[in-house]
C-alpha cells in the first residue's frame, strides 16, 4: 500500500496489487473526540452511498469496492489517467473538455447530486476511454435545492477564473453550454447562479 496523497481530510493509498485506491480519513485533534468520530464516519458512509449512487447511473467516477466504519476508509477502483487541471496546462483544445465537463455535472445535479469540491484537480481524463471521470466525493451531498447547485457552480468558475486564467471566460462559457445540454433544469440553477456571483463579488469588495 503506498501512500500517493494526503489532504485535510484523509490520506489516499494505493493498492498495486489490487488497482484500488484507499481513503482513510483521519482524526482531528481539535475537535471532541466523539464529534470527530460521528462526523468521519458520517461522511465516510455518505460518500460510499454517492459513489453507489453513482454506479447505478453508470456515471464515470471511482466505483466503490468497499467502506469500513472502523477505520473511516472506502476502497473504490483507481482510474489511470491525468488530472484534468494538467492536460488544460499542456495546451490541449479546452472546448470539447469544457463541454463535457459541464455535461458531467449537469447530469449529477438533475440526480440531486452535489459535488462540492469542483476543481479541475479533481478531475481525470481517463486514459482507458478517453472519458472525463469525477473523483473526490468527500464533499459530496444529495441535494434538491437550486442554491446548493448554484453555488457548486460557483466555486467552480472561481476555480477556473484562479487555475486557467488564460482560458477563462471561455473555458466557463464551454462549461455553462454542456450543463444547459445535460440539465433540463439549468435555467433556475444559472438564475440562482447570477445571485450567488453578485454575493460573492460583493463580499470581495
Amino acid at each position: 500500500m503506498q501512500k500517493i496523497a494526503q489532504g485535510a481530510e484523509a490520506v489516499i493509498y494505493r493498492d498495486l496489487e489490487k488497482n484500488t485506491i484507499m481513503k482513510e480519513r483521519f482524526s482531528k485533534k481539535y475537535r471532541l473526540e466523539q464529534l470527530d468520530t460521528s462526523l468521519r464516519g458520517f461522511r465516510t458512509r455518505r460518500e460510499a452511498k454517492i459513489l453507489q449512487r453513482l454506479e447505478e447511473m453508470n456515471f464515470p467516477a471511482p466505483r466503490l469496492q468497499s467502506f469500513c466504519d472502523e477505520r473511516m476508509s472506502i476502497v473504490m477502483d483507481f482510474i489511470p489517467g491525468e488530472k484534468l487541471r494538467d492536460v488544460l496546462e499542456n495546451g490541449d483544445d479546452y472546448q470539447q473538455l469544457a463541454m463535457e465537463m459541464g455535461q458531467k455535472i449537469g447530469l449529477l445535479h438533475q440526480k440531486h447530486i452535489v459535488h462540492g469540491d469542483l476543481t479541475t484537480s479533481n478531475m481525470l481524463l481517463n486514459e482507458r476511454s478517453k472519458e472525463l471521470n469525477l473523483i473526490d466525493f468527500g464533499l459530496s451531498q444529495f441535494s434538491e435545492k437550486i442554491e446548493d447547485k448554484a453555488v457548486d457552480l460557483f466555486l467552480l468558475d472561481r476555480a477556473l477564473e484562479s487555475k486557467h486564467y488564460k482560458l477563462y471566460p471561455q473555458i466557463f462559457a464551454k462549461v455553462l453550454k454542456g450543463y444547459r445540454e445535460a440539465n433540463p433544469g439549468a435555467e433556475a440553477v444559472l438564475e440562482r447562479f447570477e445571485h450567488v456571483s453578485k454575493r460573492g463579488r460583493n463580499k470581495k469588495k
